[in-house]
């Protein structure tokens, strides 16, 4: 997800804008997009505050399944596979980071959240 991250850190998130104003939500939102795509795949390469950076990450495929590819949800792919295919795997590795944490190789071991 880092990758999706810094092409929006150098082109912007105006169409993650756009998309916020036709649900109804504020513009500003679509700088949480940093937090997902950025910062919490940071934080689980580094094992900081796993769990935390977990909820983060799919939380944030969550948002974009809902928000952005609804259309979608039950369509395949060019290749016969399901369309979100990518997107929930994703959701569910930060899912599993979340329940499991980071285990003994992180950065912090401390805190409830790693």
């Amino acid at each position: 997800m880092s990758v999706y991250g810094v092409n929006k850190l150098i082109h912007g998130v105006g169409f993650i804008e756009d998309i916020m104003i036709m649900h109804g939500l504020p513009s500003f939102f679509a700088y949480g997009v940093f937090a997902g795509e950025i910062i919490a795949p940071i934080m689980l390469m580094l094992g900081f505050r796993t769990r935390l950076a977990g909820l983060i990450f799919a939380a944030n495929c969550f948002t974009a399944m809902v928000l952005a590819q609804t259309a979608n949800i039950f369509k395949p792919n060019d290749f016969g596979g399901w369309a979100l295919e990518l997107l929930v795997i994703y959701m569910l590795v930060g899912i599993s980071f979340f329940f499991a944490g980071s285990g003994k190789y992180s950065v912090s071991t401390a805190n409830k959240w790693d």
